[in-house]
C-alpha cells in the first residue's frame, strides 16, 4: 500500500500512542500538510518592533511561502504574498526596509504598501485599459491579527478569530510578551531574526517538550552549563510536580510547580542557575521580578512562550518557527525577546546567553539538531514508512487532568514525565490533514 493511501488513523493511531515515520518525510503528505494545514491555519509571522512606522517593511515566511509584512501610512498591518501577479516574480527582494511602493523586476509593476496594483509598464497602460481593471490584480493579502505585539496571518478567509484559534492557551502565551515585572506588551525583538537551514522535516522538534532526552543528548554539555547539572527527578523533586498541558487545537506547553512558590530554578528567577555568569541579568531581575510575582501570581514564572499549532515552538525566551522547505528541510527562525526598556547591557547579556545555547551553533542547539537530521534521513526507507512505528506512549496509561481545581488554568493537564503532549498534537495534525474545511476542525469542547 502507497502512503498517500493510507487513512491518517494508519500513520497517527493516538489511542495506542503510535505514528508512522512516514509522516516525516513522505513526499504526498508533505503536499498534503501544505494545502491542508498551512494554507488555512493562523501562522506566527513576526513583531510589531519589526515594523514601527509607517512604510516599514519585512520579509517572513507562511510555509513555503514567501511574504512581506508592511505597515502602511494609515498604521494598519499587512500580510502580502511576494509574488507578482503577472508572472509571478518576487515584487520585494529586500530583506527589510522602509517603501512606499514594491516595484517587480520584470516587467516593472509596481504596488503601493497595502498590496494595490499602482502602475503599469511605461507606454502599456491604455493597451490594458479595455481589459485590466488594476483593483484585481494586487498582490495577494493574507488574514492578519495581532496578540501582546506579535502578528499572525492566514491564508482561509473562514478560519476562526485568532483568539478562538488559540482556543485557551493565550493564558501561557501572554506572561512571556510581558516585560520582566509584568507589564503587557512589554517585550521586542533583539536585533534581527537568527536564520538556518536543517535538513530535517519541520515537524520533528514539535512539540520540544520532551524531559526524558537531555541526561544523553546533552550529556556533553552538562557541568558546562547550569541547568545540566541536575538530572530530571532531582529538578521535579526540588520544585514540584511538573504536567504537559495540551489544548484540542493543537497547542502544548509545560508548567511546573504552580502549588508552591519554588521557582528559583526557572525563568526570570534572578537566583536561576541560568543567570549564574550574568551579573548585569541578576541585578534588573532582582530589581523586577517581585513586581511581576504580586501582577502575575502563579503565571509569573511562565517566561517560555507555548508551542502553537502548527509550527511555532519556543525554547527560553525564545520563540522559534519552523518554515518548511520540502518534506526533509527546514528553515528555524529564532527570534530572541528581551524587556523593550531594559538596559542596553543587559539586552547584550541577553542575547549571548541565548546564542550560545540556542543559537545555529549553540552548545545545546547542535545536540537536538543532530537527533532531528538523523531521525528525519532514516524516516525515508520503504520498510521504515510501511512497517515500523514510533512508541509516543510514556504514561498513556495515565489520565489527564482537565484544569485542576487548585491551579484554576486552562488546558488539559498530565503530570510528566510523558508523551501526552506528542499524542495530542500528532492527533489534532491527523483531524486538520483529513477535514474538509474549518467546520470539520473547529474545536467544539475546549479545554478552557
Amino acid at each position: 500500500m502507497l502512503v498517500r493511501d493510507m487513512p491518517m488513523s494508519r500513520l497517527v493511531d493516538t489511542p495506542n500512542g503510535t505514528i508512522s515515520p512516514a509522516v516525516f518525510s513522505h513526499p504526498d503528505i508533505y503536499e498534503q500538510e501544505m494545502e491542508q494545514i498551512f494554507a488555512r491555519m493562523w501562522l506566527f509571522i513576526g513583531h510589531e518592533c519589526q515594523i514601527p512606522n509607517p512604510g516599514d517593511f519585512v520579509r517572513s515566511r507562511m510555509g513555503e511561502e514567501q511574504v512581506v509584512l508592511t505597515r502602511s501610512r494609515d498604521n494598519r498591518i499587512h500580510v502580502l504574498l511576494n509574488s507578482c501577479p503577472h508572472r509571478g516574480n518576487v515584487v520585494c527582494r529586500y530583506d527589510e526596509g522602509n517603501a512606499l511602493g514594491f516595484q517587480c523586476a520584470f516587467h516593472g509593476w509596481t504596488f503601493d504598501n497595502e498590496g494595490a496594483l499602482i502602475n503599469l509598464p511605461p507606454g502599456s497602460e491604455d493597451v490594458y485599459a479595455p481589459d485590466l481593471r488594476k483593483e484585481e490584480w494586487g498582490m495577494l493579502s493574507a488574514r492578519v491579527d495581532t496578540f501582546q505585539g506579535t502578528i499572525w496571518a492566514t491564508w482561509d478567509q473562514s478560519a476562526p478569530s485568532l483568539l478562538e484559534y488559540f482556543g485557551g492557551a493565550e493564558t501561557y502565551l501572554a506572561p512571556p510578551l510581558m516585560s520582566v515585572d509584568g507589564l503587557e506588551n512589554g517585550t521586542e525583538v533583539l536585533g534581527g531574526v537568527m536564520k538556518w537551514r536543517i535538513g530535517m522535516n519541520w515537524k520533528v522538534p514539535m512539540p520540544d517538550m520532551d524531559i526524558t532526552h537531555g541526561w544523553i543528548t546533552h550529556r556533553s554539555v552538562r557541568g558546562l552549563l547550569g541547568q545540566f547539572g541536575n538530572n530530571n527527578g532531582a529538578i521535579r523533586e526540588r520544585h514540584g510536580k511538573e504536567y504537559h498541558v495540551w489544548f484540542p487545537e493543537g497547542h502544548t506547553t509545560d508548567l511546573w510547580d504552580l502549588e508552591g512558590d519554588g521557582d528559583e530554578g526557572y525563568g526570570w528567577h534572578p537566583d536561576s542557575p541560568n543567570w549564574a555568569e550574568y551579573p548585569e541579568i541578576q541585578e534588573y531581575l532582582r530589581e523586577k521580578y517581585p513586581m511581576r510575582k504580586q501582577r502575575l501570581g502563579k503565571l509569573a514564572q511562565v517566561t517560555e512562550p507555548p508551542h502553537m499549532f502548527p509550527n511555532m515552538g519556543a525554547v527560553g525566551h525564545i520563540i522559534r518557527i519552523l518554515h518548511p522547505q520540502g518534506p526533509t528541510q527546514t528553515e528555524m527562525w529564532s527570534y530572541i525577546f528581551v524587556d523593550k526598556d531594559a538596559p542596553p547591557a543587559v539586552k547584550a547579556a541577553m542575547g549571548r546567553y541565548h546564542e550560545l545555547r540556542w543559537g545555529p551553533n549553540g552548545l545545546i542547539q547542535k545536540d537536538d539538531m543532530e537527533n532531528w537530521n538523523i531521525q528525519t534521513t532514516y524516516s525515508k526507507g520503504h520498510m521504515t514508512r510501511t512497517r515500523l512505528r514510533q512508541n509516543n506512549q510514556l504514561a498513556i496509561s495515565t489520565p489527564a487532568l482537565h484544569g485542576p481545581s487548585t491551579f484554576g488554568l486552562p488546558g488539559m493537564w498530565h503530570p510528566e514525565p510523558t508523551d501526552e503532549n506528542y499524542r495530542r498534537y500528532f492527533q489534532r495534525w491527523s483531524e486538520v490533514m483529513e477535514a474538509k474545511d474549518w467546520d470539520d476542525m473547529r474545536v467544539t469542547n475546549p479545554a478552557k
